[in-house]
């Protein structure tokens, strides 16, 4: 069934003619203006009246609308309550949400918002801290990276909704060939090992049993898999996993090795533009707010480790050739979707998008996810994610009854959510469209979260220049030593230096060799040393 076909139509009611933009559509009333940028006042103006109370939900983002029509429609017919969605402007948003607050008709009871805002928002009284129905465990129901973005001070003062990060999407296709192709390389040689045990001429034998003209051993997305090969899908799916890069030094050395097909034009391309899909080389190196993202005494971002990171990052350039002035994440995209390369590091957007291209028939291949590959055995990557949660306004009127439709949204009415919005649920045991987002999911547990700390306003583009900087050559260590010492100004209120980190030299091979080497070659010692000399 294709992605539109999963859309179910939401029901509308007998008699009413015309239904307004951003609204759930049944069981409630309708509001005029309701999807009017800052019109909290149209939220009392109705078509019909009824005898429930009624919560106002604000959103920001368009796509969630359909979905949260639904929520609406289910939530009012088993509760004696109306649910408004309203979808606002994302310009001065939360501003927006604390000036309606303070007026009589009270603006949003609960409203979509960015976990990295929860802190100004619980600071200036409009984020409540939930209450989960009684015996509902909330680290049972959400997951754990969820509940660290979605908590400020030790308190969880939102409802984790829906996430972003990012994750390691590759041609599944161009991979399972692959792996087919060193099934049978692998089945030749241990044919010729066997046969050669009994007869000097085993290796022709070998190479004459069961691969034909000599062709056979290159396959195709469709003829790598089962009985065409010789292989089950099973053995072709372990291959592929030993062949899956896990490092950046399996990266370099799968680029090294791989035989890639005429159409193929690069096999590891990113946005290297781009924080979010950068972050990963050194998420788990940088520490800044601890796991929740609040804490000013958890800061860390001038370290060995995350220079050593840096300093992969930047090695790459040499190696894969990215133009920084030539690329974007959708044309990226674009050229994965052509086939044009192996790898990227996508957002959960790219689902979707690759979904729709096969259903036009633009995607021929299979596709899937993995964890981003770590710096190297030492030094693991970890992405940046986002999480959107429900809020219930602290000056809301109706507190509780906002704090039962948050936890109802997030956490029993999220199976469409996908379907509906494209956003990717933060709660435990939802049933993905598709296994690909389970993989991003999988990603999302091990994420760092985006602080949410009030005094470290603008890290994230400074540190976006950091990598370009480093990128196109700067040094890794003295961009790193210069940021820390602008956050930790910030944090501190004044002037703050960093002591210059040594950094051990790096091995270089002397070409020096053990004594019997050099007699064994006929080299003279003293020639060699007046050579180096």
């Amino acid at each position: 069934m294709s992605l539109k076909g999963r859309l179910i139509g939401v029901g509308i009611l007998a008699g009413v003619a015309a239904l307004t933009f951003g609204i759930a559509k049944y069981g409630r009333p309708v509001t005029e203006n309701a999807g009017s940028y800052g019109d909290v006042s149209s939220q009392e103006n109705t078509f019909f009246s009824g005898r429930k109370e009624t919560l106002y939900l604000w959103y920001t983002d368009e796509a969630l609308t359909s979905y949260l029509g639904s929520a609406a429609v289910a939530y009012n017919e088993t509760h004696d309550v109306r649910v408004v969605p309203v979808l606002e402007s994302g310009l001065e948003y939360l501003e927006n949400v604390n000036s309606a607050s303070l007026t009589e008709d009270g603006g949003a009871d609960l409203y979509v918002l960015s976990h990295d805002l929860l802190g100004k928002a619980y600071l200036a009284g409009l984020a409540s801290q939930v209450r989960p129905p009684e015996g509902v465990s909330m680290e049972e129901k959400y997951m754990e990276t969820g509940l660290d973005a979605a908590a400020y001070k030790d308190k969880i003062v939102g409802y984790p909704f829906y996430f972003e990060t990012s994750a390691l999407l590759y041609n599944k296709t161009y991979l399972k060939d692959m792996a087919a192709d060193r099934l049978e390389v692998e089945r030749l040689l241990a044919e010729e090992d066997t046969q050669g045990e009994g007869t000097e001429g085993g290796d022709t034998a070998a190479q004459g049993e069961g691969t034909g003209d000599g062709d056979d051993s290159e396959t195709n997305g469709e003829g790598a898999e089962g009985e065409d090969a010789g292989f089950t899908e099973g053995e072709i799916a372990e291959k592929l996993q030993e062949l899956l890069p896990s490092t950046i030094e399996e990266m370099e050395t799968f680029a090294d090795n791989y035989d890639a097909p005429e159409q193929v034009e690069g096999v590891f391309k990113w946005d290297v533009t781009d924080i979010f899909y950068n972050y990963f080389f050194v998420g788990d190196s940088i520490q800044m707010g601890g796991e929740a993202g609040w804490d000013i005494s958890q800061i860390d971002v001038y370290n060995k480790n995350a220079i050593e990171s840096m300093r992969v990052y930047q090695d790459l350039n040499q190696f894969f050739s990215i133009d920084t002035g030539e690329i974007d994440y959708s044309s990226i995209l674009n050229e994965f979707i052509e086939g044009k390369m192996v790898f990227t590091i996508a957002t959960t957007d790219a689902v979707s998008r690759l979904e729709q291209a096969r259903e036009e028939g633009l995607f021929p291949y299979e596709y899937d996810v993995t964890l981003a590959p770590d710096v190297d055995e030492n030094k693991k990557a970890r992405s940046l994610s986002m999480t959107n949660c429900v809020v219930v306004n602290g000056y809301s009127k109706n507190k509780e009854k906002a704090n039962d439709f948050a936890y109802f949204l997030t956490s029993e009415f999220n199976d469409i959510l996908y379907a509906r919005s494209g956003k990717v649920s933060a709660s435990k045991g939802v049933a993905y469209d598709y296994e690909a987002l389970s993989r991003f999911a999988q990603e999302y547990e091990r994420s760092i979260s985006m602080p949410k700390m009030i005094e470290t306003s603008g890290f994230w583009l400074r540190l976006e220049s950091v990598f370009s900087q480093v990128w196109n050559g700067a040094d890794a260590n003295e961009m790193l030593r210069q940021l820390s010492e602008q956050v930790m100004s910030q944090v501190t209120g004044a002037a703050y230096e960093e002591e210059y980190l040594e950094e051990e030299p790096e091995q270089e091979e002397t070409g020096n060799y053990p004594e019997e080497e050099y007699s064994e070659e006929g080299y003279d010692t003293q020639d060699s040393e007046e050579q180096h000399d």
